[in-house]
């Protein structure tokens, strides 16, 4: 037998903030035998005992302590920890420790664990009203609903948290989202650790169907699967079904925004960007008004484009349904990507109209519609000159030729970080001063 002490292969295990009463993922760490010759182990063991949060897997068998364990010459071992966190009712996080305590030929050695545990609302296939509290985060499993004629507000500086597949679901409801530009409102997957910071599809996104109006301002939406989803419209609703406003979309495996079937979303100032299919899609007829908003289609799968629209789609019971675009305007805004056709229509002749106006817009298109009816004075196919698009920094340049070149008469008041606009304004999310 070897007298060596043991080596490992970190010696502090992590987690980063964990919610209060869930599971973690599980960390790994090795256990070295560096010699040539076996080492026995004469002891294993949790420090804190059964009364530990953290929970202890050696090679596959879980306890809280193990003896003689021999550890060939040149081998190692496999050591697995998880963590389960009791409330700690606090508002801020609390670090919770706890060692695994290694005894070989009378060296004393340690591997030190360490969680950061966060106290958070829970909803659980709830519904919702009223106004939710912003001093802890939201964490919703499945869904969290707001049903018909209810109505919910989220204010400035609360962070939502959904796990794999869930959605806040608004069903003929009402959503207020009160973001401030200094305190946004956040919504991600309830993974924290730093491997999830920019995985995409880790929930499925915001649901709108048949919603009373709604708003959504200064919120930063990232890593669902479609971030905002309209679906529908409600018959009692004569105005649009979601407002976005000041507003950041990205890393979506599918689409940034998805209008659906009658869906009319209204837009200004918003900068949706690397996702994998669209940064907006419309399908089977529904209406936008977009105004000083940024649509890029870099990132994407292929050459997908930034914009996809049309105006039918085959549902599953085989009928080809053709609905109507009242609405289709684009204004001040940046449609560019990658690929070299960054707006596609797709559109079916029918009875029900199809309305578009593209006015001051910069478009990234082989086909140059500039002699169409509903195009206006629009710039074509140039770049953009964004400050850097690998870093996804997607202000313009001062010598970019977006500059004082959108239509006065279709500005928003300020950008999308609150600076005031000119009287001949930028085209895009952000005002350059």
């Amino acid at each position: 037998m070897s007298n060596e002490a043991l080596e490992f292969s970190k010696d502090t295990v992590v987690f980063d903030t964990v919610f209060t009463t869930v599971g973690s993922s599980t960390r790994l760490f090795k256990i070295y035998n560096r010699s040539s010759r076996p080492v026995q182990v004469s002891n294993i063991y949790l420090e804190g005992g059964a009364s530990s949060p953290f929970r202890f897997n050696l090679d596959g068998v879980s306890d809280i302590q193990f003896s003689d364990i021999e550890i060939p010459g040149n081998d190692s071992l496999f050591g697995f920890v998880e963590v389960t966190l009791g409330e700690n009712n606090q508002l801020n996080p609390l670090v919770i420790e706890d060692k695994i305590r290694f005894s070989t030929n009378g060296v004393e050695q340690e591997v030190l664990l360490v969680a950061w545990g966060q106290d958070a609302y829970f909803h659980y296939k709830d519904l919702n009203e009223g106004v939710w509290p912003n001093d802890k985060p939201h964490v919703i499993y499945d869904y969290a609903a707001v049903d018909s004629a209810k109505s919910l507000i989220i204010q400035e500086g609360t962070k939502i948290h959904l796990h794999k597949n869930s959605l806040l679901y608004v069903y003929k409801g009402e959503l207020t989202i009160n973001g401030d530009v200094n305190n946004k409102v956040v919504f991600e997957g309830d993974r924290l650790e730093p491997f999830y910071e920019d995985v995409k599809g880790q929930y499925y996104g915001i649901y709108f169907e048949k919603a009373l109006p709604s708003t959504i301002n200064h919120t930063i939406i990232k890593n669902a699967t479609a971030g905002v989803h309209v679906f529908s419209e409600d018959e009692n609703n004569p105005d649009y079904t979601v407002m976005i406003t000041n507003t950041e979309i990205f890393n979506c495996s599918s689409y940034g925004i998805f209008n659906y079937s009658g869906g009319y979303i209204k837009g200004e100032n918003l900068n949706v960007h690397n996702n994998n299919q669209y940064a907006y899609f419309s399908l089977e007829g529904a209406d936008h008004d977009f105004r000083h908003c940024q649509f890029l289609g870099y990132g994407t799968d292929g050459d997908q484009p930034a914009v996809a629209i049309k105006n039918y789609f085959t549902r599953s019971d085989g009928i080809t349904y053709i609905g109507a675009i009242n609405e289709g305007n684009f204004y001040n805004s940046i449609i560019d990507g990658s690929g070299n056709n960054q707006l596609v229509y797709d559109t079916i002749s029918s009875t029900n109209p199809i309305n578009y106006n593209y006015t001051n817009n910069l478009i990234k298109n082989e086909d140059n519609q500039s002699g169409e009816t509903g195009f206006t004075n629009n710039l074509w196919n140039l770049n953009p000159n964004f400050e850097n698009i690998q870093e996804s920094i997607f202000k313009i340049k001062l010598n970019s030729s977006l500059i004082n070149a959108g239509a006065p008469s279709f500005a928003t008041t300020n950008d999308i970080e609150e600076n005031p606009r000119g009287p001949q304004p930028d085209i895009g999310a952000y005002e350059v001063n």
